[in-house]
């Protein structure tokens, strides 16, 4: 998949967060294959990108516990 088309599913999904929050699970999981893409294609990740993916862990984490 070309670089322009990976960014532009990077944007989407970080409207779909901001538009539903619940969905943070899955929008997660989105993300990290789209990192992984750009892994395959040899490119440097995106600090924030990273961070996000981070953040969504942590936040997900939180949740599930009791």
């Amino acid at each position: 998949m070309p670089f322009e088309n990976l960014k532009a599913g990077i944007a989407l999904l970080i409207e779909q967060m901001t538009d539903n929050p619940e969905d943070a699970h899955q929008i997660q999981e989105s993300l990290r294959e789209k990192l992984a893409e750009l892994r395959g294609l040899g490119l440097p990740l995106p600090d924030d990108l990273v961070a996000l993916e981070a953040q969504l862990e942590r936040d997900l984490s939180k949740a599930h516990r009791p």
